[in-house]
This record gives structure tokens, C-alpha cells and sequence, in this order.
């Protein structure tokens, strides 16, 4: 982690970076077991839906007026969307905005290779870049901010009795607050864990799920064949369906391939989250000595040729023959990372990815725009967190014989 992350992350209290103790195995406990577990990943269900609904009538005013769809842009908009309203709740909430502009704001800074980066070791460097200035003055804000919201949560609760929302309606920072208050633990949850847990959450899960969406649909349109295939199996199991909910993803194999071949090609995170080795070791002839700092290239795994056939090729059909999965047991295979250290929130990013995926397939037939080919399609990739492309992705959309996209519907959430 280079020194503007260690800025950030500075006295982590979060799942992310805390070390590896009693401490950090607890507050993973409460991600995989309260917040990100299949039941209330489901629960969320209603939130993925009407913020899909929004996406696609986006696209659609964009087609109807005959202009180019970024979907770069609509991606980032639905997951950052969805994901805020998954941790904070309502879009009434009065600070919410204010969330999620500086949330966005910070994932633009935080991929820049500032002076400190370069020069790690340079107290000179850090004297005079701007970037330690920056990060700690959105650091500063965000907890501002995020004081406000959970105090606002706290308000909200002792106005409904004190109990909360039935669980059906609770959103992370309910929950985060519910379990503060339960006597006995150990570990009890601070304050500062539940605005860190909050940060953690949407800093793995926004940028990660829309930069695999957009280099999904991108691969998807540099292989036409790859498209006429995965579109004919969305619409032949939603003939007649007026649009795509979760109940309708699975049997959609087919496209579960498309997406484990684009996991595979760009993973979430080029480099994964930098682990410490705990002994001495050795590796293919190296020594690897207690304390060091390890990092993984998933990326280079995922193309490893000595793994995969053509491992340059965006060929799905090979996991048709394969029982290789992204879930840890694989080390050719680790998008998501493997072991203690994997990603807890990999069903909640995935639940979008498949949702939104399969829905464009079913409303739209997509081209690139200008008449441009299909091979032509710029493919270079950019710094990130998530390595994503270099370009936005414009393409156009032209609406397929299906039934009328449903308006967004109004909710608490």
C-alpha cells in the first residue's frame, strides 16, 4: 500500500486493512454473517430493481434522441446508486448526496500516482505534493458527513421505539448500529468501525462492479458471436416477460460464462489487497521473509498460458468444459482473491453485475457508434483502483421487440 492509501487508511478500523487478529476476525464476521450474506444480499433485491429501472430508461432517452449512450457513466451511476442505498437507506436522507459526492470525488484522487508514491521514501515528497493535503481534507469531510448519517440513523430508530426497522427494511448502517448495541461482545463495534465498514463497503463494490460491467459489455461488443449467443439465451428464457428481475438469472448460464470470461480477463483489482507474509517461506527458489509484504498480480494469473488455452481470447464456452470458479479453491483463478482475505462482498457485486447485464441484452441490440467495427473497439486499459479502460464506452442502442421498460417505482429505500 503505497502512502496516500496508508493516509487514508491511516488507523484502519475496517475489514480492509486492519491486520490480521481477533479484532479484524470479528468485524469479518459481522460482514459475512450480518451484512453481506446471500439472504441479505436478496433482501436487496427491490433496491437492485428500481435502480435498474432507472438505468435503462436512461438509456433509452438517450436512444430515442438518437445520440450515442455512455454506458462508462450509467454504470458508475447504478452501482454507486445502488450500493449507497444498500448502506445508508433512503434517497431522502439529507446527507446523502453530500455521501456520495465525496465518495466519488475521492476514487478520482485516490488511483494518482502523487510524488509520496513515487518516492516512498522521501519525506521531501511529502512536504511538497498536494495530494496528502487533499486525501486528508476529503478524510476529514467524509467523517463529517458520515457523523451526520449515523446520527440520523440513531434518530430514526429512537422515533420508531428503538428497535428499528423490521430487517427487511434495514439497510447496513441499521444493522452496524443494532449489533453496537448488543452487550457481551468482545469486540464491540465503535463508531469508528461502522464509518470505516461503510467506506470499505463502497469502495469494494462501486468502482469494482461498474469497471467489470463496462469491460463486460465491451468484450461483448468486440465479439459479435459471443453476443448473438448470450442475447438468444436471455430472451428465450424471458419471452414474454416485461422485464428482467433476479428470479429470471437462474438459468442464464450462458451468460454467468460471459461474465466468469470477463472476471478472468479484468479482474476487479489488477493488484489484490496486499497481504503479510506471517513466517519465513520459500517460493519457486525465493526466500520470503516474516513481515514482508506480498502482493498478488490477479491479473496476470487470470492469463497465465501455462492455465488457460488462448488465454488472451475472450472465448465463455471454455468454463462450459471447465469446473474453474472465481469462490477461492482455484489459485489460477482468484478475482475476487482467495482465503481469509477474500472478498466479502463478492455475491453482493455480482447480484448487480447479473441483473443489469442480462437486462441490457433483453431491452437492447447494441452497436458501436459511427459504423465502427467491432475489432476497431479501443480495448486499452487506464490506472485504477480497478483498472479500467482507457475510454468511456459509447455505444448505440437500439430498443429490441420486448415489452415497455417499467418507470422506477418510489419506496423508502
Amino acid at each position: 500500500m503505497g502512502p496516500m492509501s496508508r493516509l487514508w487508511f491511516e488507523d484502519s478500523n475496517g475489514i480492509l486493512f486492519a491486520p490480521y487478529g481477533d479484532a479484524w476476525r470479528h468485524l469479518r464476521r459481522v460482514c459475512t454473517q450480518e451484512l453481506l450474506t446471500p439472504r441479505r444480499v436478496v433482501s436487496f433485491r427491490h433496491v437492485r430493481e428500481d435502480e435498474l429501472r432507472r438505468l435503462l430508461s436512461a438509456v433509452a432517452a438517450a436512444s430515442a434522441a438518437r445520440r450515442p449512450v455512455n454506458l462508462t457513466e450509467m454504470f458508475s451511476t447504478f452501482i454507486a446508486d445502488s450500493t449507497v442505498r444498500a448502506i445508508i437507506g433512503s434517497r431522502k436522507l439529507k446527507d446523502r448526496d453530500a455521501y456520495l459526492r465525496m465518495l466519488k470525488g475521492l476514487f478520482a484522487i485516490m488511483p494518482g500516482m502523487s510524488l509520496p508514491d513515487l518516492f516512498p521514501s522521501s519525506r521531501l515528497a511529502m512536504l511538497v505534493s498536494r495530494a496528502p493535503a487533499r486525501i486528508m481534507a476529503y478524510r476529514r469531510s467524509m467523517r463529517q458527513i458520515m457523523d451526520g448519517i449515523i446520527q440520523e440513523h440513531r434518530d430514526r430508530t429512537a422515533i420508531g421505539g428503538g428497535d428499528g426497522a423490521e430487517e427487511e427494511e434495514e439497510d447496513f448502517v441499521d444493522v452496524l448500529l443494532r449489533l453496537q448495541k448488543e452487550v457481551g461482545s468482545q469486540f464491540p463495534l465503535t463508531t469508528e468501525n461502522i464509518k470505516t465498514v461503510m467506506l470499505d463497503i463502497f469502495g469494494a463494490s462501486t468502482e469494482t462492479s461498474a469497471t467489470t460491467l463496462d469491460w463486460a459489455m465491451a468484450e461483448l461488443l468486440r465479439n459479435p458471436r459471443v453476443t448473438e449467443k448470450a442475447q438468444r439465451e436471455v430472451r428465450d428464457a424471458l419471452a414474454g416477460h416485461d422485464t428482467v428481475t433476479d428470479d429470471d438469472l437462474a438459468n442464464l448460464h450462458y451468460l454467468r460464462f460471459v461474465i466468469k470470461e470477463t472476471l478472468r480477463l479484468h479482474p476487479p483489482a489488477t493488484m489484490l489487497v496486499p497481504r503479510q507474509c506471517q513466517s519465513h517461506c520459500r517460493v519457486l527458489g525465493f526466500d520470503v521473509p516474516a513481515g514482508i509484504t506480498v502482493i498478488v498480480n490477479a491479473w496476470a494469473v487470470g492469463r497465465d498460458p501455462d492455465h488457460w488455452e488462448e488465454a488472451e481470447k475472450f472465448v465463455p464456452e471454455r468454463f462450459e468444459r471447465s469446473t474453474k470458479d472465481f469462490k477461492g479453491a482455484d489459485f489460477e483463478f482468484i478475482p475476487f482473491g482467495a482465503g481469509r482475505r477474500i472478498c466479502p462482498g463478492m455475491t453482493f457485486g455480482l447480484a448487480h453485475i447479473e441483473l443489469a447485464l442480462a437486462a441490457l441484452l433483453f431491452h437492447f441490440d447494441w452497436s458501436l457508434p459511427g459504423g465502427l467495427a467491432a475489432g476497431e473497439l479501443d480495448m486499452t486499459e487506464a490506472f485504477g483502483i480497478a483498472t479500467p479502460r482507457r475510454y468511456d464506452l459509447l455505444v448505440v442502442a437500439a430498443p429490441a421487440d420486448t415489452k415497455p421498460i417499467q418507470k422506477a417505482k418510489r419506496n423508502r429505500f
